[in-house]
């Protein structure tokens, strides 16, 4: 449901992207960047219920990445299997973390690139895993890359200043990197930035290219996910604070949201990997 909801923008945004200002296409960025989440995350969650109800428990995947304060904190909450793969088969063969500063940067930007060359053999991916490398490089070298380890505002209803700012920049400079994932090329991802980083960039975005939809479904998900961000899941975490017939009425509400404001069928963005 926000998933496909979301891409209905966020396509006709990219293809057009050269004829649109700079706020509109910020906000485009912004609802990929939710796009990818709902669209990855969903289907996870789908192979994982799947499994559950043949008695199988599988890895978590994911885990509230949208709310890290640092782009480190992003990478051990977003796909969680790939990333774990990547770190016992690749980067702890390479040295680690237990060489020197500059081989940990080496052994950083590889792992970082083979992760874009793994997306795919274009420019775009490659680009992808170096902006990526470079955003990490400098909580590495000030050894700053483990400090939010726990749950952000964990036993508070709401974050903190600074625990807020952090949220924001980390997610701004992921929906940056996400137009090197989503663009057909660099010359559209080069397009696509210097179109939004102009004065343009403050105006009201252009509401033909959205429906109404979207900005009901992207705040509820993401209020539910604040809500239940302690526990592993959070609408298994979130029915545990309710009695059964509050259950009931939550899930019978919540299919008939899917039925009802689900957008135009996108095939997975990842079965392409």
């Amino acid at each position: 449901m926000v998933a496909d909801t979301c891409a209905e923008a966020v396509n006709v945004i990219f293809k057009a992207s050269p004829n649109l200002e700079g706020s509109t296409l910020a906000l485009g960025a912004i609802l990929f960047a939710i796009q990818i989440y709902g669209d990855f995350s969903g289907y996870s969650d789908i192979a994982l219920g799947s499994a559950r109800l043949l008695g199988f428990e599988l890895l978590q995947n994911f885990s509230f990445p949208y709310f890290s304060r640092d782009i480190a904190e992003f990478w051990r909450k977003w796909h969680i299997s790939l990333t774990s793969w990547f770190r016992d088969y690749l980067y702890v063969p390479l040295g680690g973390s237990k060489v020197g500063t500059m081989r940990r940067i080496y052994n950083t930007i590889v792992v970082f690139l083979v992760s874009g060359f793994w997306h795919g053999a274009n420019w775009t991916f490659i680009a992808w895993g170096l902006y990526n490398a470079i955003c990490f490089i400098p909580l590495l070298v000030t050894d700053k890359n483990r400090v939010n380890m726990g749950v952000v505002a964990q036993g508070r209803t709401f974050p903190g200043f600074k625990e807020m700012l952090q949220m924001m920049a980390t997610f701004l400079l992921l929906c940056l990197g996400w137009i090197f994932f989503r663009a057909n090329s660099m010359g559209q991802v080069i397009q696509y930035i210097q179109s939004i980083f102009t004065t343009e960039l403050f105006t009201v975005p252009d509401s033909n290219y959205f429906s109404t939809i979207v900005f009901i479904i992207v705040p509820l998900m993401l209020l539910i996910e604040w809500w239940g961000r302690g526990g592993k899941y959070a609408l298994e975490n979130l029915q545990l604070r309710m009695n059964s017939p509050m259950r009931f009425i939550f899930y019978i509400a919540l299919a008939a949201c899917i039925m009802l404001f689900s957008g135009v069928e996108e095939e997975f963005i990842y079965f392409q990997f």
